[in-house]
Parts: structure tokens; C-alpha cells; sequence
């Protein structure tokens, strides 16, 4: 095994995508075929579209949008997509797993393209026939971006001080606010939006429609420059005016607070999943340099601190799985999840945070390379820790569940 597994060419060729396209043929021609024939095929497009691409969308400061769309041509943005729709109709814990797998080579692109498929599955169950033949191919297909606005400047994670407003108006709805912190918001094309339709109501009177950004009134915000992860496309937008008709209102007040919340869950295991994913490909790339170096005549691997760091990670990183196995199930199921995807993404997240700077030290100076992941992993870890819920929130959210009545 190459201790430089990263090394590559600074794009994705056009061989590389074949590949990755070739391994999943059987797959990508229909829903029937087996869940194997799909990881194979994720692990090679991992390896030989996303390792390579993900130092130069970096550079670059931009979203992956060529691997998205060659990632569709896998199913990627259709995985839980009804089969009615043209998707594949797979469950929760399958789309968790391919989170990890294409996490292992970069945390910001499995972000982006799994929000994207997000979009795709909720207007296939939910939109308007209309708003489903518009949008659900494009996005299936990967020729459209979508994102789910939900924080603001000053409404983070406290659903009920949403203060972007949508006024009824003669033939559907005026939106009036501003968006931020939102994923994919850099280059999006379609949104669900949640917005206040009765000021002072908290979540009773929030609603979630369906924005498109070539539409007049839609402002794009610059994307926010940060200090790393730029393939997730955090950005943000204005309403100014926007007029939405009523089949554009996709869940009605009294319902887009639950549906939200219910979403949340599914995007804490996910996230908690490729937080397992970083820490799993960083591990093994770390395995394998500790059989080849050699320090004072001996392997790195035949000196005891080394191997321990290596067993403490392997340790944490079973345990870390095994509370995200039992959330996808729980989901996948129709059971509660709200506690075992809290503690799932806790534990995970805070896992990843601690050993990926342990396996990167691990590696000496030469984990410094760029070929190598280890300070996107970091960041990546970082960034996890803040979406879907803050480790804070987390906390107040256990102890709330954990709380005898």
C-alpha cells in the first residue's frame, strides 16, 4: 500500500471520470442492483474525481460543480429519491454511508452534493407536479445546484426568530429578508426557503417555499471567504420583493417547523457519518506511512507512542461508528431519532476534532503535503461541528430528551 495515496494530478482527467463512471454502470442504469455494486462505485469516484479535485476547488474557492454533475451520473443525487421520480428509493442508512465514503476524500464536496440530493428527494415527495418536472430531473442530474435556507444574520439556529417575511399578496406570496450561513448558497439555483408568515407567532407561522434565483427579487451575496472548506459554497442571499405563488408555499405553516426538525435529524447522522468517514481514510493513509517510514532503523510502526495513537483513533473512531449505525437505523425505521442522532454527531464530531490532529502529527511534516488531507479533514471537522446544530446545542438537546418528565 502507497503511503501517498493522495498524490494526484491537480484535476480530475477525463480517464479518471471514466473510470469512476465505468465501476458503476450496472449500477447507475436502474434502483434494482445491489447496495455493493454502488459502494465500489462511490469508493472509485472517490478516489479518482474527488481526491484529485478537492486541493484545486480549494485553490479556487469554489464548489466541485463538474464532479457533482459526474457524481449524478452515478445516482448520487437521487439516492433517496422515490423510484416513481426516477431516483432510486434507498434508505436513510444508505445515503449516510455514501456521506462517509466521499467525506474520506473531502468533507466539503460530500456536503455540497449530498444537499443537493436533499432538495431533489423533498420536492419529489412534496412539490407540486409542476415544481417536480421543473426541478427534480435538473437536480437529479446535477446540471442544478439546490440549498435549504434556513439561518440568518441574526436567527442562527433559533428557528423561531426567523424574521424574513412573506406577505400574501394578490396570487401567492411577497418575501421580504435575508439569508446566511447557507450551504450550496454561493451557486445554487433552487431553494427551499423557510420564512415568518405571521410575525410574533415563533414556528407556528413559519413556512418553507420554493425559491428559484433567476427569479426577479432573488440578490446573491457574495460567497463568504473563509478560512478553508470552500466546496460546500457557504454564501448567502436577499428576497427582495420576491413573489412566490401558492403552489411555490412547499409546506404550509403548523407543518415546516416539524418537517424541519425531522430533517435535522437525518443531517446530524449524516454529518456525524463523515466526520467518521475524515477520520477513517486519515487513519488508514496514517497506517500506511507508519509501514514504510523508517526512524532510527525500525518502521515507525514498531515504535510503541506511534502504535498507540494509531489504536486510541481505530478505538474511538468503532465507537463513533456504531452510535451513527443505530441513528440511520432508527431513521430508516420511522422510530424517534432526536437522541441518538444528537449524541451520534456529538460524539463524532468531537472524535474527529481530537484524533485527526493526533494522525496528522503522526505523520511528521510530511502530512503537511497538500496530497495529503489532513488539514482539510481538520477544517472540515471544525466546520461539522458548527452545522446542523452547534456541540452546545447538542448538549441542551440531550440533556432536554434525557430529562425525567
Amino acid at each position: 500500500m502507497s503511503a501517498t495515496p493522495h498524490a494526484a494530478p491537480d484535476t480530475p482527467s477525463a480517464a479518471d471520470t471514466a473510470r469512476a463512471l465505468g465501476a458503476a454502470d450496472a449500477f447507475a442504469s436502474g434502483p434494482g442492483h445491489a447496495l455493493g455494486t454502488l459502494d465500489a462505485a462511490v469508493a472509485a469516484f472517490a478516489r479518482d474525481v474527488v481526491v484529485p479535485g478537492a486541493p484545486l476547488w480549494e485553490r479556487e474557492r469554489r464548489i466541485g460543480r463538474e464532479a457533482i454533475e459526474a457524481a449524478a451520473a452515478l445516482g448520487l443525487c437521487r439516492i433517496e429519491v422515490p423510484a416513481a421520480h426516477g431516483g432510486l428509493g434507498l434508505p436513510f442508512s444508505a445515503k449516510a454511508r455514501i456521506a462517509q465514503a466521499l467525506a474520506g476524500a473531502d468533507f466539503g464536496f460530500a456536503f455540497s452534493l449530498i444537499n443537493t440530493g436533499n432538495i431533489a428527494t423533498k420536492l419529489a415527495r412534496e412539490a407540486s407536479p409542476e415544481l417536480v418536472e421543473r426541478w427534480v430531473p435538473a437536480l437529479m442530474a446535477g446540471r442544478a445546484i439546490g440549498c435549504t435556507a434556513l439561518t440568518e444574520p441574526g436567527a442562527g439556529s433559533d428557528f423561531a426568530a426567523i424574521a424574513t417575511r412573506a406577505t400574501r399578496v394578490a396570487g401567492g406570496w411577497r418575501i421580504d429578508g435575508e439569508k446566511a450561513w447557507i450551504t450550496n448558497a454561493a451557486e445554487a439555483d433552487v431553494a427551499v426557503v423557510y420564512v415568518q408568515t405571521e410575525p410574533g407567532s415563533g414556528a407556528r407561522g413559519v413556512a418553507g417555499f420554493v425559491v428559484e434565483a433567476a427569479r426577479a427579487g432573488f440578490v446573491r451575496r457574495p460567497a463568504f471567504a473563509l478560512s478553508g472548506q470552500h466546496a460546500i459554497g457557504t454564501g448567502g442571499f436577499a428576497l427582495d420583493g420576491y413573489l412566490a405563488t401558492d403552489a411555490e408555499m412547499l409546506q404550509p405553516p403548523g407543518r415546516a417547523f416539524k418537517s424541519a426538525m425531522t430533517s435535522i435529524n437525518g443531517a446530524r447522522t449524516y454529518v456525524a457519518a463523515m466526520c467518521c468517514g475524515m477520520l477513517g481514510e486519515a487513519l488508514r493513509i496514517a497506517q500506511a506511512y507508519g509501514s514504510e517510514r523508517r526512524t532510527f532503523g525500525v518502521p515507525l510502526a514498531d515504535h510503541q507512542g506511534w502504535r498507540w495513537t494509531i489504536a486510541e483513533a481505530s478505538a474511538e473512531l468503532a465507537a463513533a461508528g456504531l452510535l451513527v449505525a443505530d441513528a440511520a437505523a432508527r431513521i430508516d425505521a420511522g422510530a424517534d431519532a432526536q437522541l441518538a442522532a444528537a449524541q451520534a454527531k456529538l460524539v463524532a464530531t468531537r472524535t474527529a476534532e481530537r484524533q485527526l490532529p493526533r494522525l496528522a502529527q503522526a505523520m511528521g511534516a510530511e502530512g503537511l503535503r497538500e496530497s495529503y488531507p489532513f488539514g482539510r479533514h481538520m477544517n472540515g471537522a471544525r466546520v461539522a461541528s458548527f452545522v446542523d446544530g452547534s456541540s452546545e446545542m447538542l448538549l441542551e438537546r440531550i440533556a432536554a430528551v434525557l430529562r425525567p418528565r
